[in-house]
């Protein structure tokens, strides 16, 4: 049974924060021991007033100014969900990574299940790989457990060691029929962590299931991506020494901060926001609902009609993996994708302008973005908008720059239009965009989604909602109180879970 937000949940003897650090923004909702709610919007990077943006949130809502230690003893608990990983696997900075695999095998990844994305290409370009070194090593188990080849430890050991000594750390192993009899993965895994590796993920214990690729895909990102969030939980934990932290992970579930694992941590931040909407819109009184969660830097929707929906393989940025993840479909259109014209037509996206520089409102140089049609249209006003820009990161956001930009644009294409019709007519392309993502999980499975209720939240989907449900014929939309922090509020909401 949903829980009424409205009554919200017990006082408890400390505040409890939950945080959604997105791509752009990171969302803080406090609740302060009487139970109250208070939230709070900050931009993600900003390098020159903090170091982490969620722990400067936390500091903001106690009032502890920076460089102050944080009064743990006030913090009953931290509930977080973090692109950090996301992010990491995007831009391809996660940790070099060696892949010890049985030998014969070594391209067996790479090689794959020969799908091609675009059938008719001649020029196939395949995804770059997350590890960087292959060893190949001497053994082999059937598939009924009977050892075939004996593990050559020793020459497993040399190799490693060759690794260690180039500036190796993270070690992903992956044998034949490794997910039933782990044998070898077990002794590999313990000459790794003898050798210094500080990162050792086996397949039998990240992915315990059959079919070699789909295993060994999923261990490569675990060992590729790990590093990355144990150094994030290390500096969070740092900060807040002795406070208990749990993260969101993909499935919709939290967990521990010691047991968060990168291949969980896919879809972290979002995961919160469907389990938001999925409380708020229950308790509300509607069972179909369409979430569409419209951030800064893209846009996730997502269909609900009374059970969470998850798939359990799923490719992103080009790498396979095998975990529970609830089942959002994105498409690059935020608040923050950038307006283009080639010479011929309007563009929205898919690059992003980010938190730094942002949008050409953030007064950062950057470039002309969805949010700054919005500005031009009067749809944001300075005034209500968060005071987080400048230098000393107190000043409202910058509508004269925006004129001014649009108006150049609007000389350049040429065709007699006035500024405010060009930011208008770049809203509609980014309108579009998102009624066709919606219909992608909704018309095209059967779903007739004029039944439905479109349950709107992020920081920039209050601005587009209503042109969104009128493209579908959709009735109703939901906006919840909180909807500008919904994916930091349905932290608060989310249950402790582990599948198997």
């Amino acid at each position: 049974m949903a829980r009424d937000e409205a009554l919200g949940p017990p006082a408890h003897s400390g505040w409890e924060f939950w945080i959604d650090r997105g791509g752009t923004f990171t969302d803080v909702v406090g609740r302060r021991p009487d139970g109250a709610l208070l939230t709070h919007k900050l931009l993600s990077q900003d390098r020159e007033r903090y170091q982490d943006a969620a722990i400067a949130g936390i500091r903001h809502l106690l009032g502890v100014a920076p460089g102050e230690p944080i009064p743990t003893e006030r913090i009953a608990g931290v509930r977080l969900g973090t692109t950090v990983a996301t992010n990491a696997l995007l831009e391809r900075r996660g940790e070099p990574t060696v892949l010890v695999i049985t030998e014969g095998y070594r391209d067996a990844l790479r090689i794959a299940y020969q799908n091609r994305p675009r059938i008719f290409a001649r020029e196939i370009v395949l995804p770059e790989l997350l590890y960087t070194r292959v060893i190949e090593a001497r053994e082999r188990v059937d598939a009924h457990g009977r050892v075939i080849v004996p593990l050559d430890e020793g020459a497993v050991e040399r190799d490693l060691r060759a690794a260690h000594d180039e500036g190796f750390r993270s070690v992903a192993i992956v044998c034949m029929h490794g997910y039933r009899h782990a044998l070898h993965e077990i002794a590999i895994g313990r000459i790794a962590r003898r050798t210094g590796f500080t990162q050792v993920s086996e397949s039998h214990a990240t992915s315990p299931l059959m079919r070699l690729v789909s295993r060994g895909d999923t261990t490569v990102v675990d060992a590729y991506l790990s590093p990355i969030l144990d150094r994030y939980v290390a500096q969070v934990s740092e900060e807040l020494d002795g406070v208990p932290l749990m993260f969101m992970q993909s499935s919709g579930g939290l967990t521990d901060a010691h047991g968060f694992r990168g291949k969980d941590s896919i879809l972290s931040g979002p995961a919160g926001g469907i389990v938001g909407m999925a409380r708020t819109s229950a308790a509300a009184g509607f069972r179909r609902v369409i979430g569409f969660d419209m951030g800064g830097t893209s846009t996730d929707v997502s269909h609900y009609a009374g059970e969470f929906e998850r798939q359990y393989e799923t490719q992103v940025a080009g790498v396979r993996m095998r975990a529970p993840m609830l089942s959002i479909h994105t498409v690059a259109a935020g608040g923050g994708s950038v307006l283009h014209f080639d010479g011929g037509r309007y563009r929205v996206g898919p690059d992003s302008a980010g938190a730094d520089p942002g949008p050409a409102c953030y007064r950062r140089g950057g470039p002309l973005t969805v949010t700054d049609a919005n500005v031009m249209l009067g749809r944001i006003r300075p005034e209500h908008f968060p005071h987080v820009f400048g230098p000393a990161g107190g000043q409202a956001i910058d509508a004269g720059v925006v004129r001014d930009r649009f108006a150049a644009l609007a000389a350049e294409i040429g065709d007699g239009r006035p500024p405010e019709e060009v930011a208008a007519g770049f809203l509609e392309i980014a309108v579009t965009n998102m009624a066709n993502a919606i219909k992608k999980i909704s018309v095209q499975r059967g779903y007739d989604v004029t039944r439905y209720a479109l349950a709107t939240f992020g920081g920039a989907g209050g601005q587009h909602a209503c042109a969104v449900a009128d493209a579908l014929g959709m009735r109703q939309v939901l906006i919840h109180p909180l909807a500008g922090v919904l994916s930091a509020y349905g932290m608060g909401l989310a249950d402790v879970t582990a599948m198997r």
